[in-house]
């Protein structure tokens, strides 16, 4: 498969992930739990399935795309009392709690790793 079908594959899967990843990000909470790494994960994931193949210029774009989605999850779920507005959040994005900037870097992390596949390997003793 050439690499422009790969990236175009691997980014339609990334945001068919990232789109089920928001939502079940969004119904997880309603039950109590906040999986902010699964968005950014989900990009990740969905671009790495639907690739089939390893790209790495898809993985660093997975990676970015799960970067901004993870902010705009967070944004989006919780975001600043003082002032709602994305504009806002972006500006003082530094001041978010410690834990929840590892999460976004993680996700991040997540997404380029997942949006790499799998490598195929042959059994020992083979070539």
């Amino acid at each position: 498969m050439n690499t422009t079908k790969t990236l175009a594959l691997g980014l339609l899967g990334a945001a068919l992930g990232g789109t089920a990843g928001y939502f079940l990000f969004g119904w997880l909470l309603q039950q109590g739990f906040y999986a902010l790494l699964l968005p950014p994960a989900s990009v990740g994931f969905g671009a790495g399935l639907a690739a089939r193949q390893r790209c790495i210029p898809l993985a660093v774009v997975s990676a970015v795309l799960g970067l901004v989605l993870g902010m705009f999850t967070e944004w989006k779920f919780a975001p600043f009392t003082a002032d709602e507005s994305l504009g806002y959040f972006l500006a003082h994005l530094h001041q978010l709690r410690p834990m929840t900037l590892i999460f976004l870097l993680i996700g991040g992390v997540l997404a380029y790793r997942l949006a790499l596949g799998r490598e195929a390997t042959r059994p020992s003793g083979e070539g």
